[in-house]
């Protein structure tokens, strides 16, 4: 199947891929804190016959450097970009950060058909680098809705690395310590999936060392369950916090942290999970029952 690329530079800079003969399906591709535009992801979707557009959505012009009350109207007006080349079927996939913010859009756009989130989170965190300003701290929302921050999970910042100085970092200790410091605020900071029009698959990996992405796709999946609501939960304990999916590149080893898993791991999770949401997108019944 040929695939086209168009290049856009406003209002953020991204990549629309299309398959030849366009699609009534259309798919927001949304990277976690590397920030960058997910390229490779936008040509197979494309490849499977999706209209694909891969943004960025902080560090560009205009934007703020870090993630640091990101406007969900960034993802909203992406949303609309789609709906505006014929597709009457939209959904989001996100990763990591990219996955808080497609569930939050979806709980507030009900355009949105789809969310397919990979090593979620199931509340709202702090920033995670500076905002306009340039300041990191005091802690922050990592998002805003009509120019008001949401209510957030701050950061533990008693907590300590494990690791030698020097050594890649894992994160998920730091997150579950700030969950139990700041447990009062977990209720308001919850995202309310529940609320949401729009159908799910989760993807986590039990491995994962960046934060605890599993035991939030559980808790997920119960308040969609909780609600009557359509759920689907693909997991592997030996994965990591990058799943990679059928056709992707291999990602590098990071010197400053620890993702968890295996590529072995990381990629048959990413195996498991693609049939499904290929299908979850274009709208097409499932090839199994949901978890």
């Amino acid at each position: 199947m040929d695939v086209h690329e168009r290049e856009l530079d406003t209002p953020w800079e991204g990549v629309l891929t299309t398959s030849t003969g366009g699609s009534d399906a259309a798919v927001l591709i949304l990277a976690g804190s590397s920030g960058r535009v997910e390229r490779e992801r936008a040509r197979l979707l494309a490849g499977q016959g999706l209209t694909a557009l891969a943004m960025r959505w902080f560090g560009g012009p205009g934007q703020p450097p870090g993630i640091c009350e990101i406007p969900l109207e960034t993802f909203t007006d992406a949303v609309g970009l789609l709906r505006s080349t014929g597709a009457s079927r939209i959904g989001i996939l996100g990763v990591s950060k990219g996955a808080e913010a497609a569930l939050l859009t979806a709980v507030r756009d009900p355009r949105v058909d789809m969310v397919v989130a990979v090593s979620p989170t199931d509340s709202v965190w702090c920033n995670v680098g500076p905002g306009h300003d340039g300041r990191h701290h005091p802690y922050r929302s990592s998002w805003s809705w009509q120019g008001e921050p949401l209510p957030f999970l701050p950061m533990d910042d008693s907590w300590t690395p494990g690791s030698p100085e020097g050594e890649p970092v894992a994160f998920t200790g730091w997150y579950e310590l700030s969950r139990r410091t700041f447990g009062h605020l977990l209720p308001g900071a919850a995202i309310p999936v529940e609320r949401a029009r729009a159908g799910m698959l989760l993807v986590a990996g039990g491995d994962d060392k960046m934060w605890p992405s599993l035991p939030a796709a559980e808790r997920l999946a119960a308040r969609r369950r909780s609600a009557g609501a359509e759920v689907t939960v693909i997991s592997r304990a030996e994965a990591g916090h990058r799943p990679r999916f059928p056709g992707e590149s291999v990602l590098p080893a990071s010197r400053a942290h620890l993702h968890g898993g295996t590529p072995h791991a990381d990629a048959i999770l990413g195996a498991d999970a693609w049939p499904l949401i290929v299908a979850a997108l274009r709208g097409v019944p499932d090839a199994r029952p949901g978890d």
